[in-house]
């Protein structure tokens, strides 16, 4: 063992991973990206965070932190630095079940949480995959099958255990450190390790769960109507329309509504959702009752060689006719990416623009678009999918962090308009003057 290991091991009582160990190989690496981090470290109590943080400092190196590794920038993994790696820090605890209150370790995964709230009959709105962290995901925003009704994953967090760049444990919630409570629901990793996140949860009963394919032929008129049933669909509907599947034809894969009606009443449920049936010619229809735990899917993770570029923008409602037409148009394109549109609104909209540091409270739909393959295929394809953002550009706005391969400086202005980036930088100076924490999409200290 060299020196600055020797130095950290009397305060570090977890497992520590370095390069030519068994583990090194995939501990290096994240979901959907790979490094080669000098060291890897898996802290067991919040004593290791702050130790291993110190330790970063103290060395100057890179400090990546990992929850669920889903980060398709891949912010969960570096190059020569430093990544703490949370897992160990993953347990789900009811801490007042008549008030839903639940306690959850920042290093927790979505599956591990609906697991164990499931038996409890309670859910929390969170993403729609089983192995995304909660960290990563609510810290930026959290968007997922319940989004219409419960609103982000962050809107319902109440309080969070925070490390901050000094190494300093505090707490954050609407009375306590009010100022960091407000940045951590929407601005990112910027201002510390997150060890343990409090929610309220929600009672949860099974719920109607599937997908409405219709032909390719018919997408622009699908995705039109859809988007406009949704306007006044009841809350309880959250859905997703995919387009251009490069797995089921590319241009000529089905129009793929998925949908979600939270609760189990057959009758309301087919009310919410027979008008999307009638929306063109079904081909397929697997709408279900299913334990809501069972909608979140294993996450894919990319083969050797095979990189993701992911892009996202918002969608006001007066633009959304015009962005569904051109991304119908896109989709029966020649190699078209694969197109998402997820419905917003309902209960994401109720929340006031400066109540969190997420700031796309007004938008109807995010769009994302997504291309896969090896390095030569990405880079066959940029020119093609930067004309397409070129010709979206007049009628979108902003960006969604989670759904960002590139973490540049205009993607920093696009997640946060000018007067939240203000505030979150003064936040920033608070709680990581030094900006130790840059493995995301950063925000500097106020000067």
């Amino acid at each position: 063992m060299n020196s600055p290991i020797e130095a950290l091991l009397p305060d570090f009582g977890g497992d520590i991973v370095q390069p030519g160990a068994a583990e090194y190989e995939s501990a290096r690496r994240s979901i959907l990206a790979s490094g080669s981090p000098a060291y890897v470290l898996r802290p067991a109590s919040v004593e290791d965070v702050r130790a291993g943080l110190r330790f970063a400092a103290d060395l100057g190196l890179s400090l990546s932190v990992r929850g669920g590794g889903h980060s398709f920038a891949g912010f969960a993994t570096n190059d020569g630095g430093v990544v703490i790696d949370l897992s160990k820090l993953a347990d789900v605890e009811i801490v007042d079940k008549e008030r839903h209150r639940v306690r959850i370790g920042g290093g927790a995964t979505w599956g591990q949480v609906a697991v164990a709230l499931a038996p409890q009959g309670m859910g929390i709105s969170s993403g729609d995959s089983k192995s995304v962290g909660v960290g990563g995901l609510t810290l930026s925003g959290g968007i997922g099958w319940k989004v219409r009704k419960h609103g982000l994953a962050l809107d319902n967090m109440v309080a969070a255990e925070v490390v901050t760049g000094d190494a300093e444990v505090v707490r954050a919630s609407a009375t306590e450190n009010a100022d960091l409570f407000w940045a951590i629901r929407g601005g990112g990793g910027n201002f510390g390790i997150v060890t343990t996140f409090e929610f309220l949860a929600h009672p949860t009963t099974d719920v109607f769960h599937g997908t409405i394919a219709f032909p390719a032929s018919e997408a622009a008129t699908v995705l039109q109507e859809w988007a406009a049933y949704l306007r006044t669909a009841p809350e309880e509907l959250t859905s997703v329309a995919n387009l251009a599947n490069p797995f089921t034809g590319g241009p000529e894969a089905p129009v793929e509504i998925h949908v979600a009606f939270d609760g189990d009443d057959p009758e309301l449920a087919a009310k919410a959702i027979d008008p999307i049936r009638r929306l063109g010619t079904v081909l397929d229809d697997s709408v279900a009752p299913k334990p809501y735990a069972t909608t979140l899917v294993d996450g894919a993770t990319p083969p050797p060689g095979i990189q993701i570029i992911t892009r996202s923008a918002f969608v006001e409602p007066v633009s959304v006719p015009t962005v569904l037409r051109i991304l119908a148009e896109v989709g029966a394109s020649e190699r078209p990416p694969s197109i998402a549109v997820r419905s917003l609104g309902g209960a994401v909209s109720r929340v006031p623009d400066d109540a969190t540091a997420y700031a796309h409270r007004r938008a109807e739909l995010l769009i994302v678009t997504a291309v896969a393959g090896p390095e030569p295929v990405l880079d066959a394809a940029r020119p093609a999918l930067a004309a397409i953002w070129r010709t979206l550009a007049p009628h979108v706005n902003g960006a969604y962090a989670n759904f960002l391969t590139t973490a540049t400086a205009e993607d920093v202005a696009a997640i946060y308009p000018a007067a939240t980036y203000e505030r979150l930088s003064a936040t920033k100076r608070r709680y990581d003057p030094r900006n130790l924490f840059t493995g995301n999409h950063n925000v500097r200290p106020q000067q």
